[in-house]
């Protein structure tokens, strides 16, 4: 990827390198845990940057398909014993391990962070991959001379080619406000 983002005509910033090395920033004993979808976990990515920058440290990986449609479908409160259930299912074996860092690798998991917090304990610190996503832009940004200066007001448009509905209860929940009117459905095929 460093090759291709090198032509590109704008910066390029990668999830994974962002959160690999907050992680190992982080950890205190060399353990940090991976969570993420079944293909990000196949794809060994977080693990081979976090062994790039620090390779002594072991790793543990689990994939967690399920916290995905938990989040899409609202099933997000830390009370709630679905969510805590299937953490406590995914979530025993890295716990057990003894990590003292766990990177959350999907933008939904930090939406139910608070269950993950229960079940890790409260020593483990939790790496959200995109909020540390968003400070390394925020970084290139300032850099560039490209952050706004937050005197004017943005807009939002957002595209979606699925239902609409389910976009604006799962967009409610990642941003906390309504983006109803904002929402525009598409035929993706003339794309």
């Amino acid at each position: 990827p460093a090759a291709e983002a090198a032509q590109l005509p704008v910066p390029y910033l990668g999830v994974v390198d962002a959160a690999a090395r907050e992680a190992a920033f982080a950890t205190r004993n060399r353990r940090i845990g991976i969570i993420g979808t079944a293909a990000t976990i196949a794809s060994g990515s977080y693990r081979k940057e976090i062994e790039r920058l620090a390779p002594k440290t072991e790793v543990f990986e689990q994939a967690c398909p399920l916290f995905v449609p938990l989040v899409e479908n609202a099933f997000v409160s830390p009370d709630d014993p679905i969510p805590r259930l299937t953490a406590e299912r995914y979530l025993t074996p890295i716990r057990e391990a003894g990590v003292d860092t766990l990177i959350l690798g999907c933008t939904h998991y930090p939406i139910i962070s608070e269950t993950i917090r229960r079940v890790m304990g409260e020593n483990v610190t939790l790496i959200s991959s995109g909020r540390e996503a968003a400070k390394s832009c925020r970084t290139v940004l300032e850099e560039n001379g490209l952050l706004c200066d937050g005197k004017t007001d943005g807009t939002q448009q957002y595209f979606v080619s699925d239902d609409t509905e389910s976009f604006y209860k799962v967009a409610e929940l990642f941003l906390g406000q309504s983006v109803e009117s904002c929402v525009e459905c598409i035929d993706i095929e003339r794309y």
